[in-house]
């Protein structure tokens, strides 16, 4: 799991250390409202109609009687959809920041076209989402379990009983296959997956996986560490569990990777360190969380931070813990860590 802010082996835990009034004529007035065309919807790029059928990773296969034009979707979803040209209604999750810009996680969404049902963890209006008239919730699963992330446990039976869900696995197993899923999604809901915008971005995600192979080729021994801060602790990432992360490894990157025993307080994702232990591992390379809930590396004042071998030598790049699943915004994740095997000097 994400791990920038895990403190307890529970969901809200795991992302937290990184019932209302008028619900029921919210539900009623969205049952009467199902079969019905508002016309306030966003369709798909290609104005696709007609029966609409999805099995996403749980095994569940969603069938409506026309493609989802309401979307409401985690807010890396619905930036993911964006770049294939598909407009969701709502968002939930980090979207804005708090100086009203986008965050990170909402890429090139116009975030002012979209209703936020939430902006941070447990939140998400419930009455905001009925009114939209969803059609269908999308959002990305962190475990096997089917748990639909940003999905506040104490409310999901009753948003579950608005609109169906589909999600899209990025628990253990290499980016490739959350993208496919992503591409495929996007492609249902009427994106044309042949636009050269499209077909270019695959391309050079192609392109960069390539490099990023033979740069791990080429430095075999530099040592990359995927690190995340907070005020009392520093998270280091196993390449176990994380999407990003076991890809990278399988295109040759040699990671930092904390024993299974120094991993279980994490659920398996993440070692917690002091900071006086900040430098209990070698590396030549540190990726940073660049997330919103994490602290940024120009924002950490620790002396330990500063007396690391990679920070000193300024081999310190970001990381996206929760990728936006398009092959636009995978490139540069890609590209980043390449590029810094390239210039990387042997420093930890």
């Amino acid at each position: 799991m994400p791990q920038a802010r895990a403190t307890h082996l529970t969901r809200r835990g795991l992302l937290a250390a990184g019932g209302a009034l008028g619900l029921g004529a919210a539900l009623a007035a969205c049952g009467d409202d199902k079969g019905k065309d508002s016309g306030s919807g966003t369709a798909g790029a290609s104005g696709k109609s007609g029966p609409w059928t999805f099995e996403d990773d749980r095994g569940t296969a969603v069938k409506l009687d026309k493609t989802p034009a309401n979307i409401v979707a985690f807010t890396g979803v619905g930036a993911a959809l964006f770049d294939y040209g598909i407009q969701v209604k709502g968002v939930f999750g980090p979207t804005k920041t708090t100086a009203g810009k986008p965050d990170v996680q909402a890429g090139d969404m116009d975030i002012s076209k979209v209703t936020v049902l939430g902006n941070t963890w447990g939140q998400f209006n419930i009455e905001k989402y009925a009114s939209l008239a969803p059609d269908v919730l999308i959002s990305t699963m962190f475990d096997d379990a089917g748990t639909l992330w940003y999905v506040p446990d104490e409310s999901k039976k009753k948003i579950a009983q608005l609109a169906p869900s589909v999600g899209i696995s990025v628990y253990d197993r290499q980016l490739t296959r959350p993208l496919q899923r992503m591409w495929d999604l996007a492609e249902s809901l009427g994106a044309d997956m042949k636009a050269a915008k499209v077909t270019d971005a695959r391309k050079r995600f192609e392109d960069a996986a390539a490099r990023l192979r033979a740069a791990a080729k080429a430095k075999p021994d530099i040592k990359v560490m995927a690190g995340s801060a907070s005020d009392q602790l520093f998270y280091v990432s196993g390449t176990d569990l994380s999407v990003d992360l076991e890809y990278f490894k399988a295109l040759g990157v040699n990671f930092v990777e904390p024993p299974a025993s120094a991993k279980k307080q994490g659920g398996g994702w993440y070692e917690s360190l002091s900071w006086e232990n900040v430098d209990k591992y070698r590396a030549d390379i540190i990726m940073m969380d660049d997330r919103t809930s994490a602290i940024q590396p120009a924002d950490i004042t620790k002396a330990t931070w500063k007396k690391l071998p990679a920070v000193r030598a300024g081999q310190v790049i970001p990381r996206s813990p929760e990728p936006i699943l398009s092959y636009d915004k995978c490139v540069p994740l890609l590209t980043n860590l390449a590029e810094a095997l390239e210039k990387a000097k042997k420093v930890g």
